[in-house]
């Protein structure tokens, strides 16, 4: 597997909701642009506040309630907002690594009764194809000397530690379980062993 490598082009003004951030758009050797969404003075600081955050079109922009992605991308910009600094580096790896094409066919055999893991599975992929290597070059790039993670999955913090990023601490990013997505939440727990906080009756609705 090739090395990833990231490059700075562009850096902007967007204010937001939540409060005025920077947006810088990298450009790297996977052929995609990735972004990190910055408030604050970063540089230099120590247990900054970070979210790595994997592009979710259905979630991020349309608001599915298939899943928590859109609800804990608010919910992390919201934090890095009360605390007055803090990254969220947005990704453009779609569907978990596998692409909005084969995600879409995904939730088509989620409609008959696979879960998230099986469905990835059954056409070609892996439960997980995403690769962190290209956010720990993001945050080096930044300058940032340690972080607070939020995340809920400890594959994430197990990556970003291989990559030389200091986690100091988890923070948790919860959402809200609903129809939609109690199956989805569960199957996190279950399979991939996200460390989630809820009910199971709550989320099956029994």
């Amino acid at each position: 597997m090739k090395r990833l490598t990231v490059n700075r082009r562009v850096q902007s003004r967007i204010p937001t909701p939540e409060g005025e951030f920077q947006l810088i758009l990298y450009t790297a050797n996977d052929d995609k642009e990735h972004l990190a969404v910055v408030m604050g003075q970063v540089g230099g600081k120590e247990d900054i506040l970070v979210r790595v955050h994997s592009e979710c079109f259905t979630g991020d922009v349309l608001g599915s309630l298939r899943c928590d992605c859109g609800e804990q991308l608010n919910r992390a910009m919201q934090q890095i907002a009360n605390v007055g600094q803090g990254v969220v580096i947005y990704l453009r790896q779609e569907g978990r690594g596998i692409g909005l094409l084969d995600k879409l066919r995904a939730y088509n055999l989620q409609d008959q009764g696979y879960d998230t893991v099986d469905a990835n599975i059954a056409l070609g992929h892996e439960a997980d194809a995403r690769d962190y290597s290209i956010a720990a070059e993001i945050i080096a790039d930044l300058g940032i000397n340690s972080i607070q993670l939020m995340t809920n999955n400890p594959l994430k913090i197990e990556a970003l530690t291989k990559a030389g990023v200091p986690v100091r601490k988890r923070i948790a990013l919860e959402a809200n379980v609903n129809l939609e997505n109690a199956e989805y939440l569960l199957t996190k727990a279950k399979r991939m062993q996200h460390m989630l906080n809820f009910s199971v009756s709550t989320a099956i609705g029994s």
